[in-house]
C-alpha cells in the first residue's frame, strides 16, 4: 500500500472519528480552527442535489458580514479545500463566513460537482438548488449581508461556480472560477470532455447568451468575476479561461480588450476589464507554467496563504487576490449608488444610426451609453441615437445612470442592434462613363448594368442613364427618379 493511500485512509478515519464525536455532542466541528469553528451543518433544506454542507465561522463574526461559498474539485472534500485553500486566513482577518458544499461518489464516481448536467446545475434544480439552500440557511443563521455573497470553486467546482453565477446573478455579487469552465459550457456528461479539452468556437455574444439564458428576464447588475488558469493545464485547457473572459465581459457589456495588465508573484499576469465607471468587473489571472489546480502560496506574508498538496499548487495566493478583487478587505469596489436602468430597447435603426430608449432612474442627472464596451456618448434624457455606424452591422449597447456627484451606477443588460443596409446611391452619366466607373459592363457594343444586367443601350458617351445602387455593387436603371 502506497504512502499516499495510507494518508488518505488516515484522513478519512480522522473525519469519521470527529463526526462521531459531533454526533455525541463532544466537539463543535470536524476541525477545531483557532479563533473560529468549522463544522458540518445539517437540516439546511430539502437538498435536492444530495450535497453536504460544511461551514467556517470566525469568532465574533458580526451581523451583516459577507459570505463566501467555496466548492472543491474532483476527488476532493470540503475539508481538503478548507485545509489547503487559505480562505480561513482571510475569513479570520477580514471577518466573513465560508460555506463549503461537498458532493460525494454517490453523486459522481470521482466526487465531481455536476457542472455539465442541466438537470443538476440550472436555477432551481439539483445541486444548484442545494447550494442556494445553503446560502439561505447561512444567511438566516449568521445574518450575512445579502448583497455580499460570493462563490468560488476549483475545476469541477469552478464549473459549478460559473453555473451558479449564471443561475443566480440576483444572489451572488461576485465569483471566481479556478481552472474551471464557462457557465453552461456542457449540458450533458458526454459533452463535458469537449469543453475541457477544446473550444466550442462561440463568439463573446454567444457565450454571453448562455448566461443570459440561465435566468431569462434578469437585467442586472451582474456579478464581478475572477478567472484563474495555469498555462500548462492539460486537464482543463487554457482556452477555457479565454472563453470565460469572453463570456463575462460580454455579460457586463464591455469589450474583450484589457483595461490594464500587471504582474503578480508566481509568474502570474492579471488582466482586468473595467466597466463604464472604470471599476474592474472581470479579471483574468494567467499563471505561466502552472498545471491543473488551485494556486496557493504558503507563508506568513499578508498576501500568502494555503498549503501545497495534490491540486493545490505553490505559485501565488489566489484566495488573497480573489478576496481583494471582490473587496472583502474593505477596498471600495461596489458600483455607484444608482441602480442599473431597466427596459433598455432599440426603437429604430437605419444604415448608419441606432436609436435607444430606457426607463428613468430616480436621482439620475444623465446617462452614459456604451457601444461594444466603449463610450458612445451621454444624454440627460432617457433616449439616445448613435450615429456614424456601418451598414448591416451588429452593435451591443449598455446604459448606466450618473448621479449629481458624477458617480456612475450599475450597468444595464446588453441589447443588440443591427443597422440596416446602406441607403441607395444614384449616379447619372453616359454609358461609357458608367462602364469605366465599374457600374456597368460592355458586351457586343452595348452597356449592361452590373448586378441587374439591364440593357442600357449603346456603349457610348451620348446615351445617358441614372443608375441606382442598392445593395452595394447591384445597379438598376432609375431614370424615372432615385430615392437617394
Amino acid at each position: 500500500m502506497t504512502a499516499s493511500i495510507l494518508r488518505g485512509l488516515f484522513r478519512r478515519l480522522n473525519v469519521i472519528v470527529v463526526l462521531g464525536l459531533l454526533a455525541a455532542g463532544l466537539v463543535s466541528g470536524p476541525a477545531a480552527a483557532a479563533g473560529g469553528t468549522y463544522q458540518q451543518v445539517t437540516g439546511f433544506g430539502s437538498n435536492p442535489g444530495n450535497l453536504t454542507m460544511y461551514q467556517y465561522t470566525p469568532a465574533n463574526l458580526p451581523v451583516g458580514a459577507p459570505l463566501v461559498l467555496a466548492l472543491h474539485g474532483c476527488t476532493q472534500t470540503a475539508n481538503d479545500y478548507h485545509t489547503h485553500s487559505g480562505w480561513q486566513k482571510f475569513a479570520d482577518l477580514w471577518g466573513f463566513a465560508v460555506v463549503y458544499p461537498q458532493t460525494s461518489a454517490v453523486n459522481n464516481s470521482l466526487s465531481c460537482f455536476s457542472w455539465f448536467d442541466a438537470t443538476k446545475d440550472t436555477r432551481g434544480r439539483g445541486e444548484a438548488a442545494s447550494v442556494l439552500q445553503m446560502v439561505d440557511h447561512a444567511q438566516a443563521q449568521l445574518g450575512s449581508d445579502r448583497h455580499r455573497i460570493f462563490v468560488t470553486g476549483l475545476s469541477a467546482g469552478g464549473g459549478l461556480a460559473a453555473d451558479l453565477l449564471a443561475d443566480y446573478p440576483d444572489v451572488f455579487a461576485g465569483g471566481s472560477i479556478d481552472s474551471g469552465l464557462p457557465a453552461q459550457c456542457a449540458t450533458t456528461q458526454n459533452a463535458a470532455s469537449s469543453c475541457q479539452n477544446g473550444t466550442r468556437n462561440l463568439t463573446p455574444a454567444q457565450w454571453g447568451d448562455t448566461v443570459r439564458g440561465s435566468f431569462p428576464g434578469y437585467t442586472g447588475p451582474w456579478p464581478r468575476v475572477a478567472i484563474w488558469q495555469g498555462t500548462s493545464d492539460t486537464t482543463v485547457k487554457p482556452v477555457n479561461a479565454t472563453e470565460l473572459r469572453d463570456q463575462w465581459t460580454n455579460v457586463q457589456g464591455i469589450g474583450q480588450t484589457a483595461s490594464s495588465t500587471r504582474s503578480l508573484p508566481g509568474n502570474t499576469t492579471v488582466s482586468t476589464y473595467a466597466d463604464s465607471a472604470g471599476r474592474p468587473v472581470v479579471a483574468l489571472y494567467s499563471i505561466s507554467g502552472m498545471g491543473h489546480g488551485l494556486a496557493v502560496d504558503p507563508g506568513s506574508g499578508d498576501d500568502q496563504c494555503g498549503t501545497a498538496g495534490a491540486y493545490f499548487l505553490d505559485t501565488v495566493c489566489s484566495s488573497y487576490h480573489t478576496a481583494t478583487f471582490w473587496g472583502l478587505d474593505g477596498s471600495p469596489t461596489a458600483p455607484g449608488p444608482l441602480p442599473a436602468p431597466t427596459g433598455l430597447r432599440v426603437t429604430a435603426t437605419t444604415g448608419s444610426t441606432v436609436s435607444l430608449t430606457w426607463n428613468a432612474v430616480d436621482g439620475a442627472v444623465s446617462y452614459s451609453v456604451r457601444r461594444n464596451g466603449t463610450a458612445a456618448g451621454s444624454t440627460a434624457s432617457t433616449s439616445y441615437t448613435d450615429t456614424g455606424l456601418a451598414p448591416e452591422a451588429a452593435y451591443g449597447y449598455t446604459v448606466a445612470a450618473v448621479d449629481s456627484s458624477g458617480a456612475t451606477g450599475s450597468v444595464s443588460a446588453t441589447v443588440t442592434a443591427t443597422t440596416t443596409g446602406a441607403a441607395p446611391r444614384c449616379f447619372t452619366a453616359g454609358n461609357y462613363s458608367h462602364v469605366a466607373a465599374g457600374r456597368a459592363h460592355q458586351s457586343g457594343g452595348y452597356a449592361y448594368a452590373n448586378g441587374s444586367n439591364q440593357n442600357m443601350g449603346l456603349d457610348n458617351v451620348f446615351t445617358t442613364h441614372t443608375l441606382q445602387e442598392a445593395p452595394n455593387g447591384y445597379f438598376v436603371i432609375a431614370d424615372g427618379g432615385c430615392p437617394a
